[in-house]
């Protein structure tokens, strides 16, 4: 039998037969499909990966209103696309820890207060460009800088001074930092000729492809980099399809107009796996859905109203409802288990009476509006449908008006007051609270501003015993959860596909959805 199923695997893993046929046969001997699934893809990775074709994938969460400056990318399209051409000092490892992009190797003085990153040696921009240590200090620079917008502004504010020291980039932070280096793979920091002060959007960079057809909010086409330094992108062509629909995003998929797509929504997943030919990847992490608030803007900036509404969030429906049991409830914090210093709370439960009393000692009696669009997560105007019915139970009127999804990013999200997001996390606590919470960050999208929340951020990096930078971190989660305007319902899980046309899917992935968005690069024509 082990003979017969190493034959099938090997006729499926040369696309002589589909997956869907390979697991079923296994089970016709006796092999679960879990068990046939992952014979199957250890056999596919073993084969290697093969080179040339051209890999499509469709994507949620693109605009017209994009950018090609990496320091504006604020959905999941500019950060592929930005995945394509450009490349930061250093990048998240799948088994933990970070390794070397730009920079081939870093180190920390022993306070950790001071980093040097050593440039690879001999790698070039896709315009010809020699790399230089100069050239990454400016792009360092840039994100530093308050006009330049950097989603990245928030973790840069503990860098002191950036210089060369030859081929070495150094560092110099205001205080001791050990996650320093989680920092630096943040994907707004590709390393640019120059820093990109003088063309940001020119997508000039160190990356395995070049883009060659720009559509923004349509379609990208990048082809190889010949002078690419390492060994990542398998394919000639990869074309970037934004398809923000849900619907027509696996109708697309299904009908082979692409290979890959991310946001398969939670209720047709088990569906979409069940097509021939697909397969359906989940994975856990920190990613989240949520409804953000302006704490600096009435109605928000009355703590009783914020109490209200979190008090009047079904949590559980949402989580069985929207995300069809593809995630876990949240807890008004953007800190999950996956996170190396969780600390759990007491869940904050739906209780309409809580609510009600808030609302009333709040004295604000005018309905709360709600912007939302399914741009921001899948399911999110029904999520808020949901939210507004738990509310009615309360007494809370909420009105709720659907946005277009093309501009969600720029003219809604970080600029209205209350609306629906997601967030896909970060590796470490630092750099999602110093991303998203420090009073001073760009991508502050709830305008909190507690300092002690900021003192104990900047005292958590220094502190190298793991139970008081635990205990530091507990008190930051309990400062958002209680003073802030996030309001967390649900961990989503990262649910994407691909077409047996494609192999090399590796599930488990640091970061972010799509094998931290690196799928097309890393998967290959089969």
């Amino acid at each position: 039998m082990n003979d017969h199923l190493r034959y099938l695997a090997g006729r499926a893993s040369a696309g002589l037969i589909t997956r869907r046929e390979f697991v079923g046969r296994a089970a016709a001997l006796g092999l679960t499909a879990t068990a046939a699934n992952l014979m199957l893809s250890q056999r596919v990775l073993a084969d290697g990966p093969k080179k040339g074709g051209t890999i499509r994938i469709g994507v949620q969460g693109g605009s017209t209103t994009d950018s090609l400056d990496p320091a504006l990318a604020a959905n999941q399209v500019p950060l592929l696309v930005g995945r394509l051409w450009g490349e930061p000092l250093v990048e998240l490892k799948d088994g933990g820890g970070v390794e070397g992009k730009v920079a081939e190797s870093f180190e920390g003085s022993a306070d950790a207060s001071v980093w040097r990153f050593k440039i690879r040696n001999g790698i070039t921009f896709s315009n010809g460009q020699s790399v230089t240590a100069e050239d990454a200090a400016k792009s360092l620079q840039r994100h530093s800088n308050e006009d330049a917008k950097s989603g990245a502004l928030g973790i840069m504010r503990s860098v002191k001074n950036v210089t060369t020291d030859g081929d070495t980039v150094v560092v110099e932070l205001d205080g001791p930092n050990a996650d320093l280096p989680y920092l630096m793979a943040d994907y707004h920091l590709l390393i640019q000729p120059g820093g990109g002060m003088e063309d940001p959007t020119a997508a000039i960079g160190t990356g395995p492809y070049i883009l060659k057809e720009v559509d923004m909010g349509v379609r990208f086409i990048a082809e190889k980099n010949p002078n690419y330094w390492g060994d990542l992108g398998n394919a000639d062509v990869i074309e970037v399809i934004v398809i923000n629909d849900n619907t027509a995003r696996v109708a697309a998929l299904q009908s082979g107009q692409v290979d890959i797509i991310d946001r398969v929504p939670p209720r047709t997943a088990g569906l979409v796996n069940r097509a021939p030919n697909i397969t359906v990847s989940t994975t856990a992490g920190p990613g989240h859905y949520v409804f953000i608030a302006h704490v600096n803007t009435a109605p928000f900036n009355n703590q009783d109203v914020m109490m209200a509404l979190k008090w009047g969030m079904n949590r559980q429906e949402m989580v069985d409802k929207i995300l069809s049991g593809y995630g876990s409830v949240g807890n008004d914090t953007p800190i999950s288990s996956a996170y190396p210093y969780f600390t759990e709370f007491e869940q904050r439960e739906y209780d309409p009476d809580k609510a009600a009393f808030h609302w009333k000692k709040s004295g604000y009696d005018q309905p709360i509006l709600l912007r939302t669009s399914e741009n921001s997560f899948p399911g999110a105007p029904d999520a808020a449908a949901l939210f507004q019915q738990s509310l009615q139970a309360a007494g809370i009127p909420m009105e709720i008006k659907r946005e277009p999804n093309d501009g969600y990013w720029s003219e809604v999200w970080n600029s209205k007051p209350f609306c629906t997001s997601y967030w896909g996390g970060r590796p470490t606590q630092d750099q999602m609270f110093s991303t998203a919470y420090l009073s001073s960050a760009d991508w502050n999208d709830t305008r909190f501003n507690v300092p002690r929340f900021d003192e104990l951020l900047v005292s958590a990096r220094a502190e190298l015993d793991d139970v008081k930078r635990t205990d530091m971190y507990a008190e930051m989660g309990m400062i958002l959860r209680d003073q802030g305007g996030l309001i967390c319902p649900m961990f989503n899980d990262f649910i994407d596909a691909h077409t047996d046309r494609v192999a090399g899917w590796v599930d488990g992935a640091a970061g972010f959805a799509l094998m931290n968005s690196y799928a097309p690069m890393k998967m290959w024509v089969a």
